[in-house]
């Protein structure tokens, strides 16, 4: 008899800094979602799929759920409350440091939920076993329909039994994308992440947060890939710390995306960067549909 086909979304939500983007990596098996250790690093929902003969999963990391203090905010906040409409399941990921009570209003919405919903609790290497059995029997009573599953993303903790999980509650479906792909972003899409966790790690305060990366030229052929990238900020005092004392700070950044963005494409870059001043950007609508946080 033939085997039915499985597909489904598994959609990754939760508080920032809890480990989505590395849990998303691991069950991926891509670096498909930035990583750094600062917060809001994921600002759109970002899918990873995963396909095997007769499944496909397609998994979604989603920025973490925080109340927007400005339309940037407002816009990540709808990508993390948009993937609870579509899950067939819902990872909501948490960790042993966050407090429970941070966005209640999030946590009802997911009470709601009539999927299955697998609750992760990350970083249990950061506890013991006493307090992380009274972290689960309190998750329990305010999560009841989800299973609960210790983690740990980084030292790859039970990922394989997530994994297994997952692949037990995909419905009979056909598959949703060719199953030659592994996301559903375009390959400029990934050099301004690369970009932007370069920018994430390399300055510090408010620079990264008011930046934005637009790819402006993504010119391949068979030796080598040509990109032009806008780094776009708010002020121009912003301007002068990207750039830099003689363009150093930009030179360097430049040289730590180069090197990712060859190792992600497996090809050689020539990587040219140039930093603009859009006042505001991050509450104009106009600039954040043109950046794709806006849908409508």
């Amino acid at each position: 008899m033939e085997k039915k086909h499985k597909s489904g979304f598994v959609n990754i939500v939760g508080n920032p800094n809890v480990g989505k983007s590395t849990l998303m990596n691991r069950l991926v098996g891509e670096r498909i979602s930035i990583i750094t250790s600062k917060a809001q690093t994921t600002r759109h929902r970002i899918m990873g799929i995963v396909n095997t003969e007769d499944m496909q999963i397609v998994y979604s990391d989603t920025p973490g759920v925080l109340r927007p203090n400005y339309k940037l905010q407002e816009s990540m906040l709808n990508f993390s409350e948009s993937a609870l409409d579509d899950a067939d399941v819902l990872l909501y990921v948490t960790d042993v440091i966050e407090t429970i009570d941070k966005n209640e209003e999030f946590l009802q919405q997911v009470q709601k939920e009539k999927c299955p919903i697998l609750l992760l609790i990350n970083k249990i290497d950061l506890t013991d076993q006493a307090k992380l059995e009274a972290l689960v029997q309190e998750w329990k009573s305010i999560l009841p329909q989800a299973e609960i599953i210790p983690i740990s993303a980084l030292s790859n903790f039970n990922i394989d039994y997530v994994k297994q999980r997952v692949a037990e509650l995909m419905p009979e479906s056909p598959p949703y994308f060719e199953k030659d792909a592994l996301t559903d972003k375009p390959a400029r899409f990934f050099v301004t992440e690369i970009i932007r966790e370069k920018i994430l790690l390399y300055y510090q305060k408010e620079i990264p947060y008011a930046v934005e990366v637009v790819v402006e030229l993504f010119k391949e052929d068979d030796e080598m890939i040509h990109i032009k990238a806008l780094i776009i900020c708010e002020r121009d005092s912003q301007k002068g710390i990207i750039i830099g004392h003689k363009g150093q700070a930009l030179k360097k950044v430049g040289a730590m995306a180069r090197k990712d963005i060859e190792r992600f494409f497996e090809k050689k870059v020539f990587l040219e960067m140039f930093v603009k001043v859009e006042k505001d950007w991050r509450n104009r609508d106009n600039m954040l549909r043109a950046f794709g946080y806006r849908l409508e």
